[in-house]
């Protein structure tokens, strides 16, 4: 029911522009009233699938990605493109009675196994281009998710803030009032004004970090400034913690440490690329050679081989021998990095869980409790201005300590989904809905 309370007012809030986005995203219709049946006034709603749908197709880190990909088609392209031939004219002797001239073709033939171990590093480049465009959508995704919910959730302060002024502007003219009528104190008036004042200032900040989450997932979403005007969604509905098995097996099949295992094999396909180097290339040569002594053509064959004596690429192999132990390393040290922040992800939701359960259970209730009953209490008289103030200061805080663990917990659990690469966010539903 709490929810239900909550949207209303966001709704009325939220009306602005945004037609350009409205044929892409859903229009919630609000409430209308005599005097806005004229002006067709929508409130434009983002949930989190589509935001996670236009993020993926217009988050410009993609479209980076996918030109590297591109570029990597080429060096697969070369690197399957074989030796060119040679042709080579010589004339001997300037005289036209004792004048030798000849016509041949040098054939470079590649030896070792070069071409195939040359296409065998081209295609791992893009193999690896295409792993790390996936790896910047899941990166993607779980930043779409976390900041989502964290839109959600300051959306919700600023709601509640809103409330905490409406009720802090009602308890202002009902001491007003008793002022007027000589049955408290003016002093108590001032002090229901400064602290009407207090919360209004509040509510501005609550309102500030509503705007800065929702540019912050307009930017991801490749449109700024914001074409929505809020998000629906269910904050409360809280992500699973993951078992330590789930864990370990998502693990080894996350796409940052699958990129980094394609690194090692490419590093370890051109040491193979230096080891053929060291296998000298043959050249075969053919052509036709005219002496005008003999007045006839006569057939030339030969064949060309370099003699590794000195260099024999052994710089080459060697630096490609150590870049192979170094792309190993890298890895080893990115496995250990990755579990470590995977378990602290899950040992951080799984605290925030218990958070979430202790404000549900114990220390919600109970604020909303006092809080109730001290402005029923201010109403009858039997408690002053300053009771019900400290009871709504404490009830709105724990709200709102409320709402900031909502979000980390959705943060927790994005973190977890972007270095596991499997993203498995809440399921949609407007936070106007059971």
């Amino acid at each position: 029911m709490a929810t239900k309370k909550a949207a209303i007012p966001v709704l009325l809030m939220a009306v602005t522009a945004g037609l350009a986005f409205a044929q892409s995203l859903p229009a919630v219709q609000t409430n209308r009233t005599p005097r806005s049946e004229s002006q067709a006034e929508a409130v434009i709603a983002l949930t989190l699938q589509r935001a996670i749908a236009l993020a993926l197709e217009s988050n410009p880190d993609l479209t980076v990605a996918k030109r590297e990909i591109e570029a990597t088609e080429g060096q697969v392209l070369q690197g399957q493109v074989r030796p060119n031939p040679e042709l080579a004219y010589s004339l001997e002797d300037q005289s036209a009675q004792t004048r030798t001239q000849s016509v041949q073709i040098n054939l470079p033939v590649e030896m070792g196994g070069k071409r195939a171990e040359r296409i065998a590093v081209a295609e791992l480049g893009r193999d690896i281009a295409v792993e790390e465009l996936n790896v910047r959508r899941i990166e993607i995704r779980a930043a779409v998710v976390a900041t989502f919910f964290e839109t959600l959730a300051a959306q919700e302060r600023a709601t509640l803030a809103q409330d905490s002024v409406d009720l802090a502007r009602k308890a202002t003219d009902a001491v007003a009032k008793r002022v007027a009528a000589g049955r408290v104190s003016p002093v108590d008036e001032t002090k229901a004004r400064v602290a009407e004042a207090g919360v209004r200032v509040e509510l501005a900040q609550a309102q500030s970090e509503q705007r800065s989450a929702r540019g912050r997932l307009a930017s991801l979403l490749g449109v700024n400034p914001p074409r929505f005007t809020l998000v629906a969604g269910s904050v409360e509905t809280l992500p699973v913690v993951p078992s330590f098995d789930s864990i370990q097996q998502r693990l080894s099949a996350s796409p940052t440490l699958r990129r980094a295992q394609l690194e090692v094999e490419r590093r370890k396909s051109l040491v193979h690329v230096e080891r053929s180097k060291r296998v000298p290339d043959v050249t075969l040569s053919f052509g036709v050679k005219r002496p005008n002594e003999l007045q006839r053509d006569q057939l030339l064959f030969g064949v060309s081989v370099p003699l590794p004596l000195f260099d024999r690429n052994q710089g080459n192999l060697l630096e490609a021998l150590k870049r192979e132990d170094k792309a190993r390393d890298e890895f080893q040290t990115l496995n250990v990095r990755v579990s470590t922040e995977v378990m602290q992800a899950r040992e951080r939701l799984d605290a925030v869980r218990g958070e979430v359960d202790v404000l549900q259970r114990d220390i919600l209730p109970g604020a909303q409790s006092a809080y109730n009953a001290a402005t029923i209490g201010f109403e009858n008289g039997k408690f002053n201005f300053l009771e019900v103030l400290d009871a709504q200061r404490t009830y709105f805080a724990a709200k709102s300590q409320y709402l900031k663990a909502l979000a980390e917990a959705h943060r927790a659990a994005a973190d977890i989904d972007r270095v596991l690469g499997e993203s498995t966010p809440n399921a949609d539903k407007p936070a106007n809905q059971e």
